[in-house]
């Protein structure tokens, strides 16, 4: 019936098994993390706890989820959506209620009844009832209604209305308090609150129970926030209007009793917190309501108030008294109590006591009260956000409140006394996902459940083991943790053992500091002794008597003594103490006051070395031991650095600077070096005398000692004698022994450190840095005018003798100082031309041009014209700028230069001035964005050093060099578009370009590029189609690729982007790859690579040697590869795709126009350009490259490879074979096939003998090695004189044997004809069958590439479910297995009363042991046949199909029965045939679960094989009448003669009244590819299957239906047809009209049009049945009148002795029986030709259904699983006995019958061939999965010889499939009850399932009375009424009466 649909709720689909690897991902997290649970495309909507067993209960949309604590997914059911409307009560039919939709299932009300352990479930849909769910598996329905009646109407039916309840556990039942808003119209009669039934008769009902009544609920409608109780009340918080006349809201608290089932005791009270606006979310505390309100001016904030329960109570209290006792009047006289809602009763004056004496009211007392006075709070906390939810913990002591706000956040907040204080957020749900009102606290109090409509959250109350140390457990403020300290961790109070004791447990809320060392006495130690440190610990904890604190100084422990806070701790020995680090003078130790393993307390402490000081600082090794932090003295006469307080005997000592007792001490008391008493210049090669200042010299009193200087020249350390003067008590002079310095010096100056020591080793102080100057005249002063400008202090002087240098003064003889410099010299002048106007800066470098400005400021002239210098430029002696003067055009000179009236220095180059002339510009325009090159031609445009071009206001940027008549620059962007003039300034002259101005055009568009893939190699040819392109001076396809820093460590040499170029040398190309800011260039191209290693030439770089080496060895190449495009018009340009390196990963690919860059997406309408790998191809020999391949003449060449296709097209392929081409003809992801040419061509270039095969795709050129032709056979020339003796001796020999041979003469001519028609036809056989595959290959891959981009459009046919599913539970029986019974008139009753049967039947079938009885006793049925046992089982697969899991568990069971059945007799003969329902069922139910797979997976290579076995047997000839085919692979229905046959091509209109096409209004011509041999019927299936291409068959219109009608010319037209009057009869034989016989030429025009008679013709004469089969069988012949027989291309054979055709003669007979014997079988060959055109597509379905690649099944691993558990179970250990269980389940059960039969699937036709070779496949699939060694031998059948080398293959692929799924993760029972919910609501025909069940009862009456006998016999069916409950069955179904 149609309730069962109805009411079941229609599954929507949604991934379960994501959802299970998203739980496991949680599962793996750590525990201090939240756990989370959500489900994708999922809306939670409530959530509850069992507090007893602590799962928790997820309401959704349309599903109902059972969590553990942990939110571990334990169970899920599946609630919606289902058929219904809001405006209609649940119904039964459809009719009845004709606007009811698919609606999904919101969950409004769940509440948990502990007492019943039951799930209370309430959703939205059907009004709002309400069903029960087991605690312990939520998919398990324990109560729903049949028929619900209104008052079993709970929640509201709209979402976004709330429905809040509360289970209430009275004595001996639980009551249900619901409350909810107003919902739709038909919820008028529901009440606000109502008390409810949850057990009895009528569950959920509330007749004879409590309603809240209201008069209108218009007035009152009522918006709940929360319901809670208390041990002996329910409070029910809430929004409405504060009475019928007020439109405001207020917020209102009710009270109920919890025992009062009437709602006497009902009274509500209004709320209010302070200045806020309506409760939002509500909380019952302890003791007290939290209750969080709006506030702020647009209600967007919250404030959070707190309503004690006592105040709360009294108010109530105080409004029920008024109401009881005084009428509702307070003592003011003003109404503060009332009756609400609109009904008669009143408040009424009772005695005095009776709040007392009926605390829950009566029946007589007034109700329901409202009281008019609010119970006002002082908000506790204010917020930013509006609070959604409320919940709350009281926790050693402390009251925590947790707020849930609108924007998914979480707030924890400290109650204390009258305020709240936020100490922790954190963001929960996704960002504006509002939290849940349902917040829920675990019994234990440690978690927190946050519900979101995403997501449910898992959160600790108290994150205390998060915070790892102190600080940041006190930082964290967190009322409920604090510091243990003796555990050294944060915890809760209680989980600290000592806590109640003081300075035990740090209360993170209160206490500010950790335990820590305040201080340290000493702060540090010497390493070489061992002392006590005293540490100052406050707050210390008190320890027991037996328990101690110990000192860890890194590993050293010391016990601790502790007095008061004080603990006294000794150091470690010194050889335990670490090695100080390199370069330091103490080593630092953590010092940790430990109790146990704990830390208490820890700082660091550090030990020191002062011998170690010393050596920190070389040149002050006093200053540094006593200046350190350390406590260490300095020892001067042994020059030790020491600890303790002195030196050894009789040596004074320096002391410690903190040693704060003593006066003299530090640095400044160490005897040391103050400074130079000498100069500190010294020339070098002049004897000089240092004298050095030294004090403190007391310690050294009365110790002579011998001094020496050291002074550290460059590459060695001189050490100079000196002496000591005193010059007084404590301080004197150390001279240092005279000496002449020669130091390699290239500067001017040098720096030489200098220090003194007391004999050679000890070395005194220096107190700062000290070093003399040595220096060199010589050094920087080259000229004369250098060495007298030198500074004065230098002494320098120029020294005219022998050769002239500079030198120090007393070095130089008197007699050869020069006065007087020598002449300027001038050696260059930049540059040498200038305009006439002047105003060009020169640049005049030379020696002895002066020695300051002075000497030169009008001492310059240039062509005998003034020059004036410019100061600031101006280089003592080296160079001068200055500005030249105007002078005449040709003016021309040299430069001079004349100081201090002495001859001037005249320069050997002349100045020229030179006017410069601009002629003409190329091109004369370019886009607005600039970057168009434009040359600028002239005359004298060399003139002048600093040259700039304009483009009106814009630079035009110049790239060097200028030429004398050209100037090459680069334009700027340009705001708009316009003429500019061209200008360029010549140092400041400036020339204009007055007749050429530049035009700036519109910028150019790319409109379209394609295509937008390539090869890595690059070189593919890109279409850009645009306007405006040829305006573009140099557009480049460019590629940006991921820059790395390896790349530096290749030592590459960047080039400039512009680089210098020669005037008389011609443009060089573009560069393939620019310099990016950080990247490298590549440089010049590379010669193409042999084989298959491609270098990209864009992508090269230049070495340190300036050779070119590839980028290849990297991973990453930084680099920007260009391609120049060819601009071949205004609209299009020709761009090649630039190659990418092999380890280069591009980044964004676009066109660099100029200065303008276009993405390729945006160029191509967003399809970004994408980089394949490299094409690779195998050699065509299998011996390597170097053999070569030999081809015979006329054969088509196959080349294998990978990624082929995957970035170019066919078309683009270049295949040379020498210098001759190789036409490619079809190009896939793994073949290359190419047409060579017939004659072998001429090696190319001269390359060997051989000629080459190579392959060019793009840059990628591949050498796959050279090719032979084989010579084709030739007649061997025979000579005529052989010839003629031949011919003689064959005379004599002939006239010899004549009589012998005469009476077998018929015989022997006869064979002598047989035996050379065979070796005609071997010989061509042999010529021919080779390049035909070939050919038929190529063929058929472009037709499968032109049906694949068909299919792209329309879509695979696939069946529809019902439709797959029917055909593969019912194979053989048409198209319609089931059809619903007609109902006759009058049998309305009877059929209501069958139907309730059939549903009471189905409820039965639900019974596991009703339903296996039902089988085991059906199959003992001697009489029950193998058909009814398949036609049962899949009766029971199409009823129980919405029950998947529950038919999963009867099929295990059945398994596990049949298992235990064969293991005795043979165990690998179980599942071999189909002998008990187990079978069927099992073969049912792989179609049910793998029909995605089909769809997803096996579907489209199965339709391509398909396709291509229809497309190969269509173009060969095909007998209509046998059957029998040219191509086939089935030798029964092969053709074994030689058809004459041509194909055409005609023209059909498509069209009005053309193939029953209605509504088409154009006519189109279609071409339609057939045979001249086709009948009429062929040509018209042939034509429907071209026209309808892309239609299911079963929406073609009939072949039958249509006549084809041949058009010639306006008027001729003529109707073809298999018979007529024209068709040809001979001897009893009637042949079938073909195109042949009505030469119907090629190209002719033809039509389909409706038949307008219905002729009796043999077409028709096959039966039509009224549901269509998808299959067609061809026409056998038939006798007709007088015994006429048809045939079409040949003549049956006779079938039986009495049909015999009579013979004409015996010598036809004997000539007939000689043409039977012409060996047919050479035809066979054509059965290996068909077979190599499919291999590729039969490779492809076998590699889809048995590869691992893609997730496999899950119902095919745990069928797998199962079969291994029932081995392991019955201790099989034979893995060929689980091998074949395997195959006999799935691959010969399933895929067999899938492969034989495609009509099971798709929306076909499958002819009576293409069946037969579907059977040859499907038979080489099972000999593939049989475990036993394939043999075939001469006797074998053909079939399977065909296949014999490829079935050893695919059975390692049947074996590696069965291993890689028992290796893979095993498959969850839940997992596979969650894929088998999802497909359980698939088949959705109610009418069929109904129809299922009445023929399944008719197998039941059969044998009605052995089931019920084996019912009675059963004693648990007895006690279940199983017997009893068929009978009723059999009444109803049968309209039969029982005394049951």
């Amino acid at each position: 019936m149609l309730t069962d649909f109805l009411q079941a709720p229609v599954m929507a689909p949604w991934p379960l098994f994501s959802l299970h690897l998203l739980l496991l991902f949680l599962l793996l997290l750590p525990l201090t993390r939240a756990h989370r649970f959500s489900v994708p495309n999922t809306s939670f909507n409530h959530l509850v706890l069992d507090p007893g067993q602590g799962t928790l209960y997820v309401g959704a949309v349309n599903h109902l989820f059972q969590l553990s604590p942990e939110l571990k997914m334990e169970a899920v059911a599946v609630t919606g959506p289902i058929i219904d409307s809001p405006d209609c009560v649940p119904f039964r039919d459809l009719a009845e209620c004709p606007q009811a939709q698919l609606t999904d299932n919101a969950n409004q009300l769940l509440l948990v009844s502990s007492r019943a352990q039951e799930l209370v479930v309430c959703g939205q849909v059907r009004q709002g009832v309400c069903e029960k769910r087991s605690l312990g598996d939520v998919a398990q329905v324990l109560y729903q209604a049949e028929d619900p009646g209104d008052g079993q109407f709970v929640a509201a039916n709209t979402l976004g209305v709330t429905t809040v309840g509360l289970v209430v556990p009275l004595p001996g039942r639980d009551l249900l308090l619901v409350a909810r808003g107003l919902a739709g119209k038909l919820s008028a009669g529901v009440p606000p609150l109502t008390v409810r039934q949850l057990a009895g008769p009528q569950p959920f009902s509330s007749e004879g129970l409590g309603r809240l009544v209201v008069g209108d609920f218009s007035d009152y409608n009522n918006s709940y926030v929360g319901a809670f109780s208390d041990a002996h009340s329910a409070y029910f918080v809430f929004r409405r209007r504060g009475a019928r006349a007020q439109a405001e809201y207020h917020s209102y608290v009710a009270r109920v009793c919890l025992g009062d089932v009437n709602l006497y005791s009902y009274v509500e009270v209004p709320l209010a917190c302070h200045g806020q606006g309506l409760i939002q979310a509500a909380f019952l505390a302890p003791d007290t309501l939290l209750g969080a309100f709006a506030a702020g001016t647009s209600q967007a904030q919250a404030a959070l108030c707190a309503f004690p329960l006592a105040d709360l109570d009294k108010s109530m209290e105080q409004a029920r008294r008024l109401c009881y006792t005084t009428g509702g009047q307070g003592p003011s006289g003003m109404e503060e109590a009332t009756v609400e809602y609109g009904v008669t009763s009143r408040c009424v004056t009772l005695p005095p006591d009776s709040p007392e004496s009926y605390p829950c009211g009566d029946e007589h007392t007034p109700s329901p009260i409202a009281g008019r006075q609010p119970l006002e709070a002082q908000p506790l906390l204010q917020l930013g956000q509006p609070i959604s939810a409320v919940a709350a913990l009281q926790a050693d002591g402390h009251t925590i409140a947790f707020l849930g706000d609108t924007q998914g956040q979480l707030h924890k907040v400290f109650l204390n006394s009258s305020q709240g204080q936020i100490y922790h957020s954190q963001q929960v749900g996704p960002p504006g996902s509002a939290i849940s009102p349902d917040l829920l606290v675990d019994s234990s109090g440690d978690h927190l459940y946050v519900l979101t409509a995403q997501q449910v959250d898992r959160i600790l109350v108290a994150a205390c083991p998060q915070f790892p140390n102190c600080t940041t457990c006190l930082q964290a403020r967190d009322p409920l943790c604090g510091w243990c300290i003796l555990q050294g961790r944060c915890t809760r109070r209680g989980e600290c053992g000592r806590a109640a004791q003081p300075s035990q447990w740090l209360w993170s809320y209160e206490d500010n500091h950790c335990l820590h060392i305040q201080s340290l006495l000493p702060a540090q130690h010497p390493r070489q002794e061992q002392g006590q440190v005293t540490l100052s610990v406050p707050r210390l904890p008190t320890l027991a008597m037996d328990e101690y604190f110990h000192c860890a100084f890194g590993d050293y422990d010391s016990l601790a003594q502790v007095e008061g806070p004080h603990v006294v701790c000794v150091t470690p020995p010194g050889d335990q103490v670490p090695p100080n680090p390199p370069g330091s003078d103490h080593v630092t130790l953590p010092l940790a006051l430990m109790f146990e393993d704990v830390v208490v307390a820890a700082t660091t402490f550090s030990f020191y070395d002062c011998s170690a000081v010393q050596a920190l600082e070389v040149a002050a090794p006093c200053r540094t031991c006593v200046g350190s932090l350390w406590r260490c003295h300095w020892c001067p006469q042994s020059s030790h650095c020491v600890y303790g307080e002195h030196c050894p005997e009789g040596e004074k000592t320096v002391y410690s600077a903190q040693e704060v007792d003593i006066q003299v001490r530090g640095p400044e008391a160490c005897p040391q070096v103050e400074g130079l008493a000498s100069p500190q210049l010294v020339p070098v090669g002049w004897e000089s005398h240092l004298v050095l200042h030294i004090q403190n010299l007391h310690y050294f009193r009365d110790l002579p000692a011998l001094y020496y200087c050291w002074l550290e020249l460059p590459g060695k350390l001189q050490k100079l004698p000196a002496f000591l003067e005193e010059t007084s008590k404590d301080s004197g002079l150390i001279h240092c022994q005279a000496q002449q310095f020669h130091p390699s010096m290239s500067q001017r100056e040098l720096p030489v450190p200098i220090y003194v020591t007391r004999g050679e080793i000890q070395r005194l102080d220096n107190a700062h840095d000290l070093h003399v100057t040595l220096y060199d005249c010589a050094v920087g002063h080259p000229d004369c005018s250098h060495c007298q400008a030198a500074n004065g202090s230098l002494s320098c002087l120029w020294c005219g003798d022998g050769q002239p240098s500079c030198r120090y003064g007393p070095l130089c003889p008197p007699d050869t100082v020069e006065q007087l410099c020598p002449t300027p010299t001038i050696d260059v002048i930049e540059p040498l031309t200038g305009p006439p106007e002047g105003g060009l800066a020169i640049t005049i470098l030379g020696s002895n041009l002066g020695q300051a400005f002075n000497d030169v400021q009008n001492a310059v002239t240039v062509a005998g014209q003034p020059c004036n210098p410019d100061a600031s430029l101006y280089r003592i002696s080296a160079r001068i700028v200055c500005v030249i003067s105007p002078a005449p055009n040709g003016t021309a000179g040299p430069v001079q230069v004349a100081i201090k009236n002495r001859p001037p220095g005249i320069s050997t180059q002349h100045f020229i001035y030179q006017d410069p002339v601009l002629l003409s510009l190329s091109p004369q325009w370019g886009p607005q964005l600039g970057g168009t090159q434009l040359t600028i031609h002239g005359q004298y445009l060399q003139t002048g050093g600093n040259i700039r071009a304009f483009v009106g206001d814009q630079p035009c940027l110049i790239q060097e060099p200028v030429c004398p008549e050209a100037i090459i620059c680069h334009t700027m962007p340009q705001a708009e578009p316009g003429e500019a003039a061209v200008l360029v300034v010549f140092g400041h002259v400036e020339r204009k370009l007055l007749t050429t101005p530049f035009r700036y055009t519109a910028n150019p568009q790319l409109v379209a590029a394609e295509p937008s893939v390539s090869f890595r190699g690059g070189g593919r040819l890109i279409r850009v189609t645009g306007i405006g392109l040829d305006v573009v001076w140099q557009p480049l396809l460019s590629v940006w690729l991921e820059d790395e820093d390896q790349v530096k460590a290749l030592g590459v040499q960047g080039q400039d982007v512009n680089p210098r170029r020669n005037c008389g040398a011609p443009a060089a190309d573009p560069q393939g790859c620019i310099q990016l800011e950080n990247g490298l260039l590549q440089v010049s191209p590379l010669p193409p690579l042999a084989e298959n290693r491609v270098i990209p030439r864009e992508c090269l770089v230049r070495g340190q040697g300036g050779s070119l080496r590839p980028l290849t060895d990297l991973h990453f190449c930084p680099l920007q590869c260009s391609t120049l495009c060819s601009v071949n018009s205004s609209s299009l340009l020709l761009c090649h795709s630039p190659a990418v390196p092999d380890g280069a990963i591009p980044k964004r690919v676009f066109f660099a126009l100029d200065n303008m860059q276009v993405d390729f997406a945006s160029a191509s309408g967003g399809q970004g350009f994408l980089y394949q790998p490299n094409p690779r191809l195998v050699p065509l020999s299998h011996e390597g490259l170097t053999h070569p391949y030999r081809l015979k003449p006329g054969h088509v060449l196959d080349v294998e490879g990978e990624g082929l296709n995957l970035g170019i097209s066919k078309e683009e392929v270049q295949v040379h074979i020498g210098d001759g081409e190789c036409l490619v003809k079809t190009l896939t992801l793994t073949h290359l096939y190419c047409e060579p040419p017939h004659h072998a061509p001429q090696p190319a270039n001269g390359s060997g003998t051989l000629p080459q095969f190579v392959v060019q795709m793009g840059n990628v050129r591949l050498a796959l090695g050279p090719v032979q032709y084989e010579a084709e056979p030739t007649m061997s020339t025979f000579p005529v004189e052989a010839q003629v003796g031949l011919g003689l001796g064959a005379t004599v020999l002939i006239a010899a044997v004549l009589l012998l041979t005469l009476m077998y003469r018929h015989k022997s001519k006869q064979a002598l004809r047989d035996y050379q028609k065979v070796l005609v036809q071997l010989e061509n056989l042999e010529t021919g069958v080779g390049d035909q595959c070939r050919k038929e290959f190529t063929d058929l891959m472009t037709e499968m590439t032109d049906l694949t981009s068909d299919l792209e459009a329309s879509g695979i046919p696939f069946l529809d479910y019902r439709t797959y599913a029917e055909r593969a539970f019912f194979p053989g029986h048409g198209g319609c297995p089931l059809q619903p019974g007609l109902e006759g008139p009058g049998e309305e009753g009877r059929c209501a009363t069958m139907h309730q049967g059939l549903t009471q039947l189905s409820n039965l079938l639900n019974s596991k042991l009703f339903l296996l009885t039902l089988i085991h006793t059906l199959e003992e049925q001697p009489n029950f046949s193998q058909r009814d046992r398949c036609h049962v089982a899949s009766l029971l697969s199409l009823a129980l199909h919405s029950k998947l899991e529950y038919l999963t568990d009867i099929l295990r069971t059945l398994l596990g029965d049949l298992a235990a059945h064969y293991v005795h007799k043979n165990p690998k003969l179980m599942l071999r045939r189909t002998e008990t329902m187990v079978e069927k069922l099992l073969t049912n139910w792989l179609s049910i679960c793998l029909y995605d797979f089909l769809k997803e997976v096996a579907g489209e290579p199965l339709y391509m094989l398909f396709r291509a076995i229809k497309y190969q047997v269509d173009k060969g000839p095909v007998d209509a009448v046998t059957g029998k085919a040219k191509r086939t692979l089935n030798d029964s229905h092969l053709l074994r003669e030689d058809v004459e046959f041509q194909p055409l091509t005609l023209m059909a209109l498509v069209g009005p009244e053309s193939c029953g096409v209605a509504g088409s209004s154009e006519v189109q011509r279609m071409p339609a590819r057939v045979l001249d041999t086709d009948t009429i019927t062929q040509v018209k299936e042939k034509m429907l299957d071209q026209v309808y291409k892309g239609t299911p068959f079963s929406q073609r219109p009939s072949v039958h239906s249509l006549d084809l009608e041949w058009r010639s010319g306006l008027a001729g037209h003529l109707t073809l047809s298999d018979e007529d009057l024209t068709s040809v009869t001979q001897n009893q034989w009637k042949r079938l009209n073909t195109l042949q016989h009505y030469k119907v030429p090629d190209g002719a025009t033809v039509v389909l049009i409706p038949q307008l008679h219905n002729g009796d013709t043999v077409s028709q004469r096959l039966g039509q049945t009224g549901c269509p089969s998808g299959e067609n069988t061809p026409m056998m012949e038939e006798g007709e009148e007088g015994g006429i027989r048809l045939w079409h291309l040949v003549k049956a054979t006779e079938e039986s002795e009495g049909a015999k055709v009579w013979r004409s003669s015996l010598r036809e007979q004997e000539r007939e029986r000689a043409g039977a014997k012409a060996i047919p079988e050479i035809y066979l060959t054509r059965l290996l030709s068909m077979k190599r055109t499919l291999q590729k597509f039969v490779d492809d379905t076998f590699q889809a259904i048995l590869s691992v690649n893609r997730p496999v099944p899950i119902a095919v691993k745990y069928l797998f699983d199962f079969l291994d558990e029932l081995a392991e179970k019955h201790g099989i250990e034979d893995p060929e006995t689980l091998h074949i269980w395997k195959t006999n389940s799935l691959l010969l059960r399933f895929w067999v019958n899938a492969l034989k039969n495609p009509q099971l699937i798709f929306d076909v036709r499958v002819s009576d061939n293409e069946d037969a070779i579907l059977a040859v496949i499907a038979q080489t699939f099972i000999d593939s999965c049989i475990v036993s060694e394939h043999k075939v031998g001469r006797d074998s059948p053909v079939n399977k010889l065909l296949y014999a080398r490829e079935i050893p293959r695919y059975k390692q692929m049947v074996e590696k499939y069965y291993a890689d799924i028992h290796q893979s993760s095993p498959a969850s029972y839940q997992e596979m009850n969650s894929a088998l919910a999802e497909l359980s609501g698939n088949y959705t025909s109610a009418p069929h399932c109904l129809e299922a069940l009445r023929e399944l009862y008719n197998h039941i009456h059969r044998y009605y009375d052995q089931i019920i006998s084996a019912l009675e016999e059963d004693p648990v069916a007895q006690k279940m009424q199983l017997a009893c409950r068929l009978q009723q069955i059999a009444a109803l179904v049968e309209n039969k009466v029982t005394d049951l």
